[in-house]
């Protein structure tokens, strides 16, 4: 189903309601068959199928290992039931929620929720069971939030995020934007979307407004785990931003049969520079339950950005980070020494 959420131009609007929803119909579309590629009802009725147009048409059709296919289509490994992988993870439930739609993990950040939806179901997505329904907020209650971060002094950074914050109208963020940035203590603003690389579009006018027009430092960070899901598109959308003065980032999540090849990360990160944003993290698998097929483990992490580090100059490789919950930063992993990395 299509995110019921405030959105902004016909533009993207209409690729975003274009979106494949249903598993069956986006392998059709692919010339591949469910029986063929282990699709699930079970898994799609749990967590929908949700694949904008723009994303769609970079998958190759008649490859059942296109690593960005595996990222959206919900399969039977989804229902395999594995010990350690839970609903929250991370520890975004609990203690760590301040105020409904504020979650605080980390000193001197606070994370806004302003979107239940995303643009695109990414199927290792550890927030695949996040109780949206209890964080939704009114007028009065963003309000509210925002007193609570205007009494915190040691808050010096907001973070935008969701579901994906970008699926808000650029009015909503322009008045949201100015409202955080009236608050005299918080210097920076960070957005966490995925939209601009599965929906480039949404890089509108009035975006980069809202983002550049008050005094804070604006950081966006996007959300790419290959070098196929930049094409020209996305490429033009991030010069733009880049262009008004906005910082780029990117994180990536390690995933077993989409990016678990040094050179597949290499081709990213040197993908990624070329349309101005700077390789940021690189995520081992959040425990989520219904993702254990895409886990890399720690040590095959640790070979394949040293392997990474011996491609790249250091500028250009993601540091390799779990997030556990409770810590109070996320765990930064070293890499193994070059000859064990060699083998990657």
């Amino acid at each position: 189903m299509i995110p019921q959420t405030e959105l902004h131009s016909a533009d993207w609007q209409s690729e975003l309601r274009a979106a494949e929803t249903d598993g069956t119909a986006l392998l059709a579309r692919l010339n591949l068959t469910p029986r063929q590629m282990g699709f699930s009802a079970v898994a799609a009725r749990e967590f929908s199928v949700l694949v904008p147009l723009p994303y769609l048409q970079r998958i190759t059709p008649g490859d059942p290992n296109d690593p960005l296919l595996r990222q959206v289509l919900a399969t039977s490994e989804e229902t395999l039931v594995k010990p350690g992988y839970s609903d929250d993870p991370v520890g975004e439930t609990g203690d760590t929620i301040r105020h409904p739609g504020i979650i605080q993990k980390y000193h001197g950040r606070v994370l806004l929720i302003l979107a239940s939806g995303c643009a695109i179901n990414c199927r290792y997505c550890f927030r695949r069971h996040f109780p949206y329904e209890d964080n939704r907020q009114s007028r009065r209650e963003w309000l509210q939030a925002l007193d609570a971060i205007a009494a915190d002094t040691s808050i010096t950074e907001v973070i935008l995020s969701g579901g994906d914050p970008l699926l808000v109208s650029d009015q909503r963020l322009t008045e949201l934007i100015q409202a955080i940035a009236d608050i005299g203590h918080v210097k920076r603003l960070r957005v966490h979307t995925r939209l601009p690389v599965v929906i480039p579009s949404r890089v509108t006018p009035g975006l980069v407004s809202a983002l550049t027009a008050t005094r804070l430092r604006s950081v966006l960070v996007i959300h790419s785990n290959h070098a196929r899901e930049l094409d020209e598109e996305v490429g033009a959308a991030m010069r733009r931003l880049r262009a008004a003065g906005v910082d780029l980032l990117n994180q990536s999540v390690l995933l077993k049969g989409v990016n678990d090849r040094a050179s597949t990360l290499a081709a990213l990160s040197e993908q990624l520079f070329a349309i101005g944003v700077m390789p940021y993290y690189l995520h081992l698998l959040d425990k989520v339950r219904g993702a254990s097929h895409f886990d890399v483990s720690e040590q095959a992490g640790k070979a394949l950005i040293a392997a990474v580090s011996a491609l790249l100059p250091g500028y250009l490789v993601p540091k390799l980070v779990r997030e556990e919950a409770g810590q109070p930063a996320k765990s930064a992993i070293a890499p193994l020494a070059t000859e064990t990395a060699d083998r990657c």
